[in-house]
């Protein structure tokens, strides 16, 4: 990244805020990492004190949102960035949106366990290794943010399929729970929810990685299939 932005500006202040941002973003990321985390393990340890504790954390991972977003728009009035400037702006605002997002999906499971404490519930062996993948690859993301590293980036990027998969194979397990035991209902919605909700922490993932290829490549890869992304990365 310091190759691609930083240390080529006149301005020494221009670079300390693009620096200062890029750490805050990094600073997010590795808080929101831990509350999901933390999130995977309370599905099974039934933890209510780090539930709660996951909950009081997504206070701060909001705050940081809004203080990133004020420090990019200040930057895009003050400075008026262009070209490969711009595009980290961009890429940073739309970032910190998808890790609040991930945060939210934390805070929801921590929730979720706490509103259904001593209840019977589903096996959710399943789950916890998707949500062991989703954790990794959001780890994975943001070392690839921070080095701008578009391999990095696109090996994170094809992940999201095999989350997919995963996601897929614990809705057929649920069906068949709720089937053999129709009294179960109300909590494999519960299950399912919380599955649905870490197949997202998938897809926003995915969104890091297309934000990094595009600040790197300045190309928009939205919208077109994994083969197309492949060719247009070799060139």
């Amino acid at each position: 990244m310091d190759n691609l932005t930083l240390g080529r500006h006149i301005s020494g202040q221009f670079n300390a805020e693009l620096e200062s941002i890029r750490n805050q973003v990094m600073v997010m990321g590795g808080l929101v990492e831990e509350q999901l985390n933390s999130a995977i393990e309370v599905l099974s340890s039934q933890d209510m004190d780090v539930a709660n504790k996951i909950i009081d954390t997504d206070k701060s991972v909001n705050s940081m949102e809004v203080a990133i977003d004020e420090s990019c728009t200040r930057i895009i009035a003050k400075r008026q960035p262009a070209a490969s400037d711009l595009r980290l702006v961009m890429a940073i605002i739309k970032t910190i949106t998808d890790l609040e997002r991930i945060g939210d999906v934390a805070d929801r499971i921590a929730r979720t366990v706490i509103e259904n404490r001593n209840k019977k519930s589903p096996p959710l062996v399943s789950m916890e290794n998707m949500g062991r993948h989703t954790v990794k690859m959001l780890h994975d993301v943001l070392d690839a943010f921070a080095r701008m590293d578009v391999d990095a980036a696109f090996k994170v990027y094809q992940e999201d399929v095999k989350v997919d998969r995963e996601y897929e194979s614990i809705i057929r397990e649920l069906m068949t729970y709720m089937m053999e035991d129709p009294r179960s209902i109300p909590q494999v919605l519960n299950v399912l929810w919380c599955a649905r909700a870490l197949e997202r922490v998938g897809d926003r993932c995915q969104n890091i990685s297309e934000y990094i290829i595009y600040f790197v490549k300045g190309k928009d890869i939205r919208h077109i299939n994994h083969d197309e992304v492949r060719d247009l990365l070799s060139k």
